[in-house]
């Protein structure tokens, strides 16, 4: 480890969670303006990023090892097609979050917490691990940590 690497991992510890926060703000915020599930993934992938370009590839797979990344991709898949299946079982259209008997009253808050809560975490858990996953097969060295 160089002198100035303890400069640049200090950082990276430090702002790592921030971008993460802000990747969630992200997820959440996209139903009222700019942003969702993708940017909000991708801005995720981009915290582990950070951090494997300050320590190398091989501590950024002991943080997010191969297994873990297969279950998130798998997750957010469920959480999307879940709640498409959810409407269909409750006799709505794919999708149609109208259909599903929640203990809100208005149809609004059910759509809403259907598609902020569900689809779009969905849609940002995968993202972010499919955008890491191609990130891990394209970093230069494989599993050096230069």
């Amino acid at each position: 480890m160089r002198e100035g690497d303890v400069i640049i991992r200090t950082v990276i510890r430090l702002i790592v969670p921030f971008v993460q926060i802000f990747g969630l703000y992200v997820v959440f915020h996209g139903g009222g303006g700019p942003g969702g599930g993708f940017q909000g993934g991708v801005i995720m992938a981009a915290s582990i990023f950070l951090y494997v370009m300050a320590f190398g590839i091989t501590e950024g797979k002991k943080r997010l090892s191969e297994k873990v990344n297969m279950i998130m991709r798998s997750t957010g898949l469920y959480f999307y097609s879940g709640a498409g299946i959810l409407a269909l079982i409750f006799g709505g259209n794919f999708l149609d979050y109208g259909a599903v008997p929640l203990p809100f009253h208005d149809p609004a808050h059910i759509r809403a917490f259907m598609i902020d809560g569900v689809v779009e975490v969905g849609v940002a858990i995968t993202v972010m691990a499919v955008m890491v996953t191609i990130f891990f097969e394209f970093y230069p060295g494989g599993t050096s940590d230069d």
